[in-house]
């Protein structure tokens, strides 16, 4: 049997609470900006990302079993229905994956909890695909 006694009681907790949460999100987005490989991606969204920020910010607190600021903020996430306007894809899922999982890296999260994380992540990102490409 394994002993679980000092695992943290979320994945909130074990990402390491609102700062590294917030620290994963800037990173993100800065790759998204900066890496040519995250192009279609970074096509989905506005000029400015401080928005975007926030948003993600908040949703992955609550997300991660932590504070709910985005339900405060919005209501239910609702993902798919939010994310309908924007043709997600095949090549836009795989791309949001691979730059969440290299700002995973890059900010150091504990590679246990990264795989697990990348698996929820495709569950979800594969979920608000709307077309097939």
């Amino acid at each position: 049997m394994t002993d679980n006694t000092n695992q943290p009681a979320t994945a909130f907790d074990w990402v390491g609470g609102e700062a590294k949460v917030r620290e994963l999100v800037d990173r993100f987005y800065d790759l998204m900006d900066l890496e040519p490989g995250y192009g279609e991606l970074r096509a989905l969204h506005p000029t400015h990302l401080d928005g975007s920020r926030d948003k993600l910010f908040w949703f992955l607190c609550g997300w991660l079993g932590g504070p709910q600021h985005f339900v405060e903020r919005f209501g239910h996430p609702r993902l798919r229905a939010r994310h309908l306007p924007f043709p997600i894809g095949i090549k836009e899922r795989d791309q949001w994956l691979a730059c969440m999982d290299q700002a995973m890296r890059e900010v150091e999260l504990d590679p246990v909890l990264v795989e697990r994380l990348k698996e929820s992540f495709f569950n979800t990102a594969d979920w608000m695909r709307n077309r097939g490409g």
